[in-house]
């Protein structure tokens, strides 16, 4: 059995350009498809967030229209409840790279006001980058890879092509219109090479231990992905 580090968003907001606080936090599919993935292989689970606070879900993902009607909206608030690491986290800056065979990243908007300029988050992203162990970031969760920016001022995933929310799925959301900025934007001016596939259906890339998926509908695959480089 191994250990998977989960480093999920500490906000419960998303600062809006014109300075309105949006309720939200991580996306109950993306942390519960590729949790209950894990547990059924065998692993363990340890969620860590900046400060080690509890991260708060976004209520929105918990809607029957997210969920496929109200009782897999039911489903996913019970699987919720019953992942007990979300009510225990560590603190991201005490995390050691060493103690875990894999990292996972899920998103909802959270990750884009803090994760997105969390310095110790991106150096934690470098390192597993860096030592090759699979390495998993969904949907907004790619907003972490901006703070990966290295000594010579490069961003350390420049280069590597990754799936991520889109412009497209942002304006269908009803928010792009209404954000400081886009993921997708921000990602392609670091040098990251953004696979855009059609709005809301699963599409998860694979290059080197790095594997992304686009948005909640590519939480379940982009773990079976991962599970797969574990072995």
């Amino acid at each position: 059995m191994s250990k998977i580090l989960f480093v999920m968003t500490g906000a419960d907001h998303w600062t809006l350009a014109d300075g309105t606080l949006h309720p939200t936090g991580f996306w109950a599919e993306e942390a519960v498809a590729p949790y209950q993935a894990f547990k059924a292989a065998g692993h363990e689970i340890v969620v860590a967030t900046p400060g080690g606070v509890v991260p708060t879900v976004d209520k929105g993902s918990l809607a029957p229209e997210y969920n496929g009607g109200q009782e897999g909206a039911d489903r996913t608030a019970a699987a919720l409840a019953a992942m007990t690491e979300l009510r225990q986290p560590v603190k991201l800056a005490d995390v050691d790279l060493d103690d875990y065979a894999a990292v996972f990243y899920p998103g909802g908007h959270g990750p884009m006001e803090d994760l997105a300029v969390d310095a110790g988050s991106g150096e934690l992203l470098t390192l597993a980058l860096e030592s090759g162990k699979p390495l998993g970031v969904v949907c907004h969760g790619p907003a972490a890879l901006l703070a990966a920016v290295k000594d010579d001022g490069t961003n350390a995933f420049a280069g590597y092509q990754v799936a991520a929310f889109t412009n497209d799925e942002e304006i269908q959301g009803g928010l792009a219109d209404k954000a400081k900025w886009l993921l997708q934007d921000r990602l392609t001016e670091a040098g990251v090479q953004v696979q855009v596939g059609e709005p809301w259906a699963p599409k998860v890339v694979v290059d080197r231990n790095l594997v992304t998926g686009q948005n909640p509908a590519s939480s379940a695959p982009l773990a079976g992905e991962l599970l797969k480089k574990l072995g």
